[in-house]
């Protein structure tokens, strides 16, 4: 069985994200692993905008630079028998998602289009392609939209949940 650290499967997931090696994505975006005074290894943190750029050389010698995407903090939970799960949403254009909520907690890519979303209690914002959203665990999706009547768009929705339970549920949590 193959063991992750909160620290690799991160850079795994941006990894996915942006086409780059998992090793490339801690250097490029400054992940950094820290230890707690018991030595437990805490949440990932990808360093702010100023300190997270850094310059690497691509394969073809030309430099790269990297900057922050998303920072949020992750919950305090082991995840023995977890797993992350990967999916495509498309929305066509108009199509309101029902309300629903999640085993565990979730980030979402945007990759195309406008995205509403509105999660427990938290103000409605919209999503354009790059930006990311987190939803805690034991939160409720309340809102979850194209923005538009005419393009569609398309989320990346890494769910993070103990193996084995149903992924989306519908209704509040």
């Amino acid at each position: 069985m193959i063991t992750m650290t909160r620290r690799e499967t991160l850079a795994g997931a941006i990894a996915l994200l942006s086409g780059w090696s998992a090793a490339e994505v801690r250097g490029r975006a400054g992940i950094t692993g820290q230890r707690s005074a018991s030595g437990s290894e805490t949440a990932p943190r990808l360093q702010s905008a100023g300190q997270s750029r850094t310059s690497t050389r691509t394969q073809s010698g030309e430099r790269a630079e990297a900057g922050l995407v998303f920072e949020h903090d992750l919950p305090n939970l082991t995840m023995d028998d977890w797993e992350v799960t990967v999916s495509v949403v498309d929305y066509a254009p108009g199509r309101v998602g029902k309300v629903h909520h999640h085993a565990g907690f979730v980030l979402a890519y945007v990759l195309e289009g406008m995205i509403v979303t509105k999660i427990s209690g938290q103000e409605e914002k919209t999503y354009q392609p790059g930006e990311m959203f987190y939803e805690p665990p034991g939160s409720t999706h309340e809102v979850s939209r194209n923005a538009s009547e005419t393009q569609p768009a398309k989320l990346l929705a890494m769910i993070f949940a103990k193996k084995g339970v149903p992924l989306t549920m519908p209704g509040p949590a």
